[in-house]
């Protein structure tokens, strides 16, 4: 019942390292707390709540130990919408001081879907714009934070797929930086609970997931306000992070970070037809 994702990396039966020579296991890069060990009636509950959430697939995991919890399909690989940005985020943050100056360019501004509508020619800091990536989820700060790391798209997607396969992360493959439908961009829930473990190692990945709201400030003085998209980060729930996702091919997407007796737990929904509730659901059998 449980699956305890970490000993299975310890014991290197997947691959955690890039082709670098000399490049150290990531899974020895992260601290190991002990084992959540949950009453045999608490895990049922937690079953009984997994058959009521629509998600094709899910994962429940206790982020400090790596134990799996609850599981459906976790392998199983499928568009991820924009769940994509938290890679590009990693890729940023790896690379680049928050102090930065960038300058939004046509292409950015002209993206489509979810965007902070940053205008072209426009200066914001690497900071600013890692913000609305992961608080607004925009599309706008995606492309351009690709395309001041890289030059090109198709260059910042190279080191996505890079970044993937130094991380172990061998069911999940990227083609945009910002989440868009496309026959190879994908993940699991599985790659995606280890993503979330090694990014929230990044302190500046870490506190803007879990930020309600902020405002950014152009150096020519335009202000921008956002919301974080994840619902229940505005509600009155142990939800303390976390990242959304939707389009066509991948339904409704959440990555929910929550505090619940005294433990950090991870709860990834792919394919969700109705993911608050589905999240409500895991959370009232989380708490009981």
């Amino acid at each position: 019942m449980v699956q305890p994702l970490l000993s299975v990396l310890l014991l290197g039966m997947v691959p955690v390292w890039g082709s670098n020579a000399g490049a150290k296991p990531i899974a020895s890069l992260l601290p190991v707390s002990p084992p959540a060990i949950r009453a045999e009636s608490h895990l049922l509950l937690l079953q009984e709540a997994q058959a009521k959430v629509s998600a094709s697939g899910m994962l429940v995991m206790d982020l400090e130990s790596g134990q799996q919890l609850l599981g459906r399909l976790v392998d199983e690989r499928r568009p991820i919408a924009s769940l994509t940005k938290l890679m590009t985020a990693l890729i940023i943050v790896e690379h680049h001081s928050m102090d930065e100056w960038v300058t939004i360019p046509v292409a950015a501004a002209e993206i489509g879907g979810n965007r902070a509508y940053l205008e072209a020619g426009q200066h914001y800091r690497v900071g600013d714009l890692l913000s609305a990536l992961l608080i607004l989820s925009a599309n706008d700060a995606a492309v351009t934070l690709a395309l001041y790391h890289s030059g090109s798209v198709e260059s910042f997607v190279d080191a996505m797929n890079v970044r993937t396969q130094e991380l172990g992360m061998s069911n999940t493959s990227y083609a945009n930086p910002t989440g868009f439908d496309d026959p190879v961009q994908y993940s699991t829930p599985r790659d995606l609970a280890w993503l979330t473990m090694f990014a929230f190692r990044e302190p500046e990945i870490h506190r803007r997931m879990g930020m309600r709201g902020t405002t950014i400030v152009s150096r020519e003085g335009v202000s921008t306000t956002l919301t974080h998209t994840h619902a229940l980060l505005h509600a009155d729930t142990p939800v303390v992070a976390g990242k959304t996702g939707t389009t066509d091919g991948a339904g409704q997407c959440l990555l929910s970070v929550l505090s619940e007796q005294g433990r950090s737990m991870l709860v990834i929904l792919l394919h969700s037809s109705q993911r608050y509730t589905d999240m409500r659901v895991l959370l009232d059998a989380l708490a009981s």
